[in-house]
């Protein structure tokens, strides 16, 4: 897996391609304006990086990453995501998605909802529950002592340890939950949330009882 797509020119959006640019991965982003209007924006904050349009984000990249509002989310055409792998780095916020029902059903973690929108494509949840601030200032070696850990969600094991590997090279450990349901554990009012810690530790905040 050698590029990387990233849906969303925002804080989060620029720090992951940062990231994936250290990493030696050829990174296309694309944000709700023009690739022209956020062109400046790249060069400044994520250098080496391609402003695209989403179309070509998606059919350009190995691995896709939302980094978008979940509320915008319905606007993306689900058969150009056909057999791509998506990392949902996405969560829901009331004061910028509106309530809840009006976006996604009570009943279902956000990554599930991801799965359902676009059905051909292989979702994975990661890089949602540690802020950008983390992100850009925790990445390490693999093997240092204290590494941070990031956690990962999703239905098919295969894909699960592609982003694994993804997520080691951009700077993080990693722990498995296990099912993308399992991934509601990662989201907002959940206790890690906005986690920046060891592996170890992001065990105990997800399963204080084991």
């Amino acid at each position: 897996m050698q590029s990387i797509g990233i849906l969303g020119a925002g804080k989060l959006g620029m720090t992951l391609a940062q990231l994936a640019i250290k990493a030696g991965y050829r990174v296309f982003i694309a944000g709700s304006a023009s690739p022209e209007r956020i062109r400046l924006t790249t060069e400044v904050l994520a250098p080496g990086a391609i402003p695209v349009t989403s179309q070509q984000a998606i059919e350009r990249s190995d691995i896709i990453i939302l980094a978008l509002p979940l509320g915008k989310f319905h606007a993306l055409n689900p058969s150009l995501f056909t057999g791509k792998l998506v990392i949902d780095a996405m969560n829901y916020w009331w004061e910028v998605d509106g309530p809840r029902h009006t976006v996604l059903p009570d009943d279902q973690s956000t990554s599930e909802f991801v799965q359902s929108h676009l059905p051909e494509s292989r979702v994975v949840k990661a890089l949602s529950h540690t802020s950008y601030h983390d992100l850009h200032d925790s990445p390490q070696p693999p093997g240092t002592p204290g590494r941070k850990a990031i956690a990962v969600a999703g239905d098919n094991p295969s894909d699960t340890t592609i982003v694994a590997e993804f997520i080691d090279r951009i700077g993080f450990d990693t722990i498995l939950l296990g099912s993308l349901a399992a991934g509601r554990r990662l989201e907002p009012t959940h206790s890690a949330f906005g986690a920046n810690t060891t592996a170890d530790e992001l065990r105990m905040l997800i399963n204080p009882e084991a």
